[in-house]
């Protein structure tokens, strides 16, 4: 089992959480030893195998699993793809195999050799149905593994594209195989182990996680000893952790929170993340009717939102892609238009004194200024002819009920495409059969399933830049802005974002 905190390590937690409050402890800053760094982080952790269920596509919760296990492929804080785990990798020349090379001399957390059959045994376990890996039919397309040596090869079962970049992506991560083999799931839960940077000391639910540094990592030692990450989901108290200095870093605060604190003692940084804010549209009553659709997307203001709420930290987006994927169209946008908005609610019968009415899902703190954002998209609506009533959910919430395609007829949530591929914005938000999608339309379908397995790179890209432009004219989803990520820290560090907004400690180290 995971060691549980001594007293010690409790009088350093103070505040972290409503499970130390039996202790009575003042929240007055505590000390940190000189290589401990403790970080206040915006969500829970709800699992530790970073390849299973709902939580293993958080996109929030990566920087967990990335201090903890290596990906198949490493990405590098600017997104680009560096060697991981394996060094070298491609595909033959029809497209029939790929072949991968495996890092020599890593280790596994308890002293156990690192090797090819790990990978093997990984990418199989991935791509059956049966352990209930999120993207399994991405990882089934490639099976019948060879090994020889260091240098794996395998049968492309059906031809993606983007094989390889999901190795630098959600639930791409190696684990091991004897180990897992011997203690099983519940094992590998109470105790898990990867090659990554850190080690998992002591991990309390709801409250915080302890780290240690391995000293062997192969890609150097990280720059502190020991690591506590506070789960504290509330905005304000995290702002409260780093100035009482109980907390080192923190992120994702409001953004006038930000200004004030780097305006003063505390330094910090703020850059455009991969994360995109959107609101899923539901395929249920009102929202089968295309004006209510188009008209609930014309009617906001984006820019507005982000002047007004986030402080000008913000981009706003017409379609699920960013200017830096690779299929952002710059000739394209959804144009603010609040008289329009009410034309096409009136060609429904619809009007401010007859407002179509629907919910809308938020969440509340988990991104900065979720809930007033949706706050003030339903005040827009409003002046249309919408009524909207908004619920506050958390974010596994979230998942569980988009898994189950039990959302709301509209609802907020956070997006995140660290590969900046189509296929992991557009194509998994809006394929129906996908789990993480809600719009279930055949028209739509039929338009996506072709471009899973195209082979031509720019007819590829072409064809999702017609799929965003049919969604857009549709009305089929709602894309908000593309957020950047605020990160505040106390003088004396160095921290190093990445731009797939996981905060990562071993990009943290003494200025």
């Amino acid at each position: 089992m995971i060691t549980h905190p001594n007293r010690r390590t409790l009088l350093k937690l103070a505040g972290a959480s409503a499970a130390l409050a039996g202790f009575n402890l003042p929240l007055s800053a505590f000390a940190q030893e000189a290589n401990e760094l403790v970080i206040a982080y915006n969500v829970n952790l709800p699992s530790w195998d970073p390849t299973v269920g709902p939580s293993a596509v958080n996109p929030t919760i990566q920087g967990f699993y990335q201090s903890v296990f290596d990906m198949f492929i490493h990405q590098d804080p600017d997104l680009s793809f560096k060697p991981g785990l394996i060094t070298e990798w491609g595909w033959n020349d029809d497209n029939s195999k790929i072949f991968m090379v495996v890092r020599e001399g890593v280790k596994w957390h308890d002293g156990s050799d690192f090797s090819a059959e790990d990978v093997v045994w990984s990418l199989e376990r991935a791509g059956k149905a049966e352990t209930g890996n999120p993207i399994q039919f991405t990882w089934s397309k490639i099976g019948n593994f060879t090994i020889d040596g260091n240098r794996i090869e395998a049968d492309v079962l059906e031809f993606d594209p983007t094989i390889f970049k999901w190795m630098s992506f959600l639930t791409g991560y190696v684990l091991p195989k004897a180990y897992y083999e011997e203690v099983g799931a519940d094992g590998f839960e109470a105790k898990p182990i990867g090659t990554g940077p850190y080690m998992v000391e002591s991990y309390e639910r709801n409250a915080f996680v302890r780290l240690k540094a391995n000293p062997d990592y192969w890609n150097g030692a990280p720059a502190f000893e020991a690591v506590t990450i506070k789960f504290v989901t509330d905005a304000a108290s995290r702002v409260a952790e780093i100035e009482s200095g109980n907390s080192d870093v923190t992120l994702e605060i409001p953004y006038e929170e930000y200004d004030r604190l780097t305006g003063g003692e505390f330094e910090g940084v703020a850059e455009p993340i991969s994360d995109i804010a959107m609101i899923f549209l539901n395929d249920v009553e009102p929202m089968l009717d295309k004006n209510v659709r188009l008209a609930a997307h014309m009617a906001i203001d984006k820019q507005l939102l982000i002047d007004r709420l986030l402080s000008g930290y913000g981009v706003p987006i017409s379609t699920l892609q960013t200017p830096e994927y690779i299929a952002y169209d710059s000739s394209f946008e959804v144009a603010y238009d609040e008289e329009g908005a009410k034309a096409l609610l009136a060609e429904s019968g619809f009007s401010p004194e007859n407002p179509v009415r629907f919910k809308i899902q938020t969440t509340r703190g988990f991104k900065p200024k979720d809930y007033e954002m949706i706050q003030a998209i339903v005040g827009m609506w409003r002046r249309v002819g919408i009524e909207a009533e908004i619920e506050v959910y958390e974010i596994a919430q979230h998942f569980e009920l988009r898994a189950a395609d039990q959302l709301a007829p509209a609802a907020f949530y956070n997006w995140g495409n660290a590969v900046g591929d189509p296929t992991t914005s557009t194509g998994f938000a809006m394929f129906g059969p996908s789990p993480h999608s809600v719009w279930d339309g055949q028209d739509l379908m039929d338009r996506i399933i072709p471009l899973w397995g195209e082979a031509d790179e720019e007819a590829r890209i072409q064809g999702w830049k017609d799929v965003d432009r049919f969604i857009a004219e549709e009305g089929l989803v709602i894309p908000l802005i593309q957020y950047v990520q605020p990160i505040v820290y106390r003088p004396g560090l160095t921290v190093t974002a990445h731009a797939s907004g996981a905060l990562l400690p071993q990009l943290i180290g003494p200025a």
